[in-house]
C-alpha cells in the first residue's frame, strides 16, 4: 500500500471517529433533553408572530367568552348572541362549516408577516377544541379539509412563509382536547391510561413535524397532568435525534403541569410573561396586540389594541432581559388580517428597519435599565471592533438633552442615533454617566416615530 493511500485511509478513519464522538444521542429524560444547545437562529431572531386562527374565529368572542362557551357556562353576552343568531340546538361543532376562509391568501399573509420584521411565525394548528387546521389522519371530520375550508391551511402558509428569506415556520399544538372522549376517559382513570396520547396527541405531533418540517413546536394544553402522561421526553428525544428538523427545531416548556418554566428549549412560563429582569435561561414573551383576546374579536374597539408606543416598549424590555417577543394577531373566519393588525405589523417592521441593529442577534448588557433615566432599556452587540451598547429610549428627551447614569465614557467613546446621519455631542459625567446633546432635527432628516436608539461605542464598562 502506498504512503499516500495509507495517509488517506488514516484520515478517513479519524474523521469517522470524530463524527461518532461529536454525534449526541439525547435520552428520554429532562437532564438529557435540557442539555441540547438551543439553535442559534432562535436567540438571534428576537421577534416572532403568533397567529390564533380556527373555528373559534367564527363566533369571534373574546378568549374568555370562548372558554366559557365551550365549557357550557351561561355568560349573558354569549347567551344573548347565540339566542339572536342561532337555533336552540346549535352546538360549537356547528361553527365549523362557517369557518370558510374564502379570503385566505397565504402569500398575502406572508407579505405582511415579512414586512413586520419578524424572523419566525407560529401558527395555531390545533387549539383546545381539537379542530386541526391541516388534514390530520387522526382527526376525522374535524379538520380543515373535511369540514369548513376544504383546504390545508397549515401547508399553504408553510409554503408561503418559506418563500420569504430569513423567516422560520412554526406550529402551535394543544396537547389536550376539552371534550374528546378518549381524553375524558384517560382523565377519569386518573391519567393512568394513555389512549388519547397514543391515538391522538403523538400522531398529530409526528404529522406536523414530518409533513411541515416545523422549526418551532409550541406546545400548550399541558396543565391538567404531568409530562409522564404526555410521553413528552420520548417525543422530544425523537425530535432531537431522528426527526427531519432535529438540528434546527426549538420547543417551549409546556409539556406537563410540572414542567412549565423548568424544562424545555426556551421558557414561556405563562401568557404575557415579561419578568422585567435578566433571566438565566432563554425565554419568550408571548402576548397579544388585542389586549383582551388571542383570537379575532368582533366587539373590539380601537382603544383595545396596543399602540406602537406600547409595542416598542414591550420589544425593548423583552429583548433587553434576554427574551424573544412572540406577538399575536387573530385573523377573521374568512381569512383576512384586519387593517389594525396589518398596520401594527407594518409599523413594527418600519421601526425594526431602522433600529434592528439594536434588536436582532443582540445580547443583554451589564445593565438592563438605566440607573438615572426612566424608560430606557439597554442591549449590546459584540464584534471584532469591540462592544456596541444601545440605549432604547421610549420617550424623547426633554430639551434634546439625554442624561444617562449607566454608561461610563472614555475619551474614545462615541454616540450616534440610529436613523440619523448627523452628529451628537457626548459629555462624560463625573465618575459615571453621560449626557448626550441632540441638535435640532427636522422631520425630513429623521423619521423614526416611536422609541429612539442611541448607539454607544468604546465605553469603559
Amino acid at each position: 500500500m502506498s504512503l499516500l493511500l495509507v495517509r488517506q485511509t488514516t484520515t478517513f478513519i479519524l474523521l469517522c471517529a470524530l463524527c461518532c464522538c461529536v454525534s449526541v444521542k439525547y435520552e428520554p429524560n429532562w437532564e438529557s433533553i435540557d442539555s441540547r444547545p438551543l439553535p442559534n437562529w432562535y436567540d438571534e431572531s428576537k421577534i416572532g408572530i403568533f397567529i390564533h386562527w380556527g373555528v373559534f374565529s367564527v363566533p369571534s368572542f373574546s378568549s374568555e367568552w370562548f372558554w366559557e362557551l365551550w365549557k357550557g357556562q351561561k355568560i349573558p353576552g354569549v347567551v344573548d348572541f347565540m339566542n339572536r343568531n342561532y337555533r336552540p340546538d346549535f352546538t360549537y361543532a356547528d361553527f365549523a362549516p362557517q369557518f370558510t376562509t374564502e379570503f385566505y391568501n397565504a402569500d398575502e399573509w406572508a407579505d405582511i408577516l415579512a414586512a413586520s420584521g419578524a424572523k419566525y411565525v407560529v401558527l395555531v394548528t390545533k387549539h383546545h377544541e381539537g379542530y386541526t387546521n391541516w388534514p390530520s389522519k387522526v382527526s376525522w371530520n374535524w379538520n380543515s379539509m373535511d369540514v369548513g375550508p376544504k383546504r390545508d391551511l397549515v401547508g399553504e402558509l408553510a409554503v408561503a412563509v418559506r418563500k420569504k428569506e430569513g423567516i422560520k415556520f412554526g406550529t402551535y399544538h394543544s396537547l389536550f382536547e376539552w371534550y374528546n372522549p378518549l381524553y375524558l376517559s384517560d382523565k377519569a382513570n386518573g391519567f393512568k391510561t394513555q389512549d388519547f396520547v397514543r391515538e391522538k396527541t403523538l400522531p398529530e405531533l409526528y404529522e406536523l413535524v414530518n409533513n411541515y418540517k416545523s422549526d418551532v413546536i409550541w406546545s400548550d394544553g399541558d396543565w391538567e397532568t404531568t409530562d409522564v402522561y404526555w410521553n413528552a421526553t420520548e417525543f422530544l428525544a425523537w425530535l432531537y435525534n431522528e426527526s427531519p428538523v432535529k438540528d434546527s427545531v426549538v420547543v417551549n416548556d409546556r409539556w406537563g403541569k410540572n414542567i412549565r418554566c423548568k424544562h424545555g428549549g426556551f421558557l414561556n412560563c405563562d401568557d404575557r410573561y415579561n419578568p422585567g429582569v435578566l433571566q438565566k435561561r432563554k425565554w419568550e414573551n408571548s402576548m397579544t396586540i388585542d389586549k383582551y383576546s388571542w383570537g379575532y374579536r368582533r366587539r373590539a374597539r380601537l382603544d383595545d389594541f396596543l399602540t406602537m408606543e406600547d409595542i416598542t416598549s414591550v420589544i425593548a424590555s423583552t429583548v433587553s432581559c434576554g427574551g424573544n417577543l412572540l406577538i399575536n394577531i387573530g385573523p377573521t373566519h374568512d381569512g383576512k388580517i384586519v387593517p389594525i393588525f396589518e398596520e401594527r405589523l407594518r409599523q413594527m417592521g418600519e421601526w425594526l428597519g431602522v433600529n434592528g441593529e439594536a434588536i436582532y442577534a443582540s445580547k443583554p448588557w451589564s445593565h438592563q435599565n438605566d440607573t438615572l433615566a426612566s424608560g430606557v432599556w439597554y442591549t449590546s452587540q459584540k464584534s471584532t471592533n469591540g462592544t456596541s451598547v444601545y440605549a432604547i429610549v421610549l420617550d424623547w428627551p426633554d430639551n434634546n438633552v439625554l442624561k444617562l447614569g449607566a454608561p461610563v465614557a472614555s475619551h474614545a467613546s462615541m454616540v450616534s442615533l440610529l436613523g440619523y446621519k448627523g452628529s451628537l455631542t457626548l459629555t462624560p459625567g463625573t465618575g459615571s454617566g453621560v449626557t448626550v446633546t441632540i441638535p435640532p432635527i427636522s422631520v425630513n432628516e429623521f423619521k423614526v416615530r416611536w422609541a429612539w436608539v442611541f448607539k454607544f461605542t468604546n465605553l469603559q464598562n
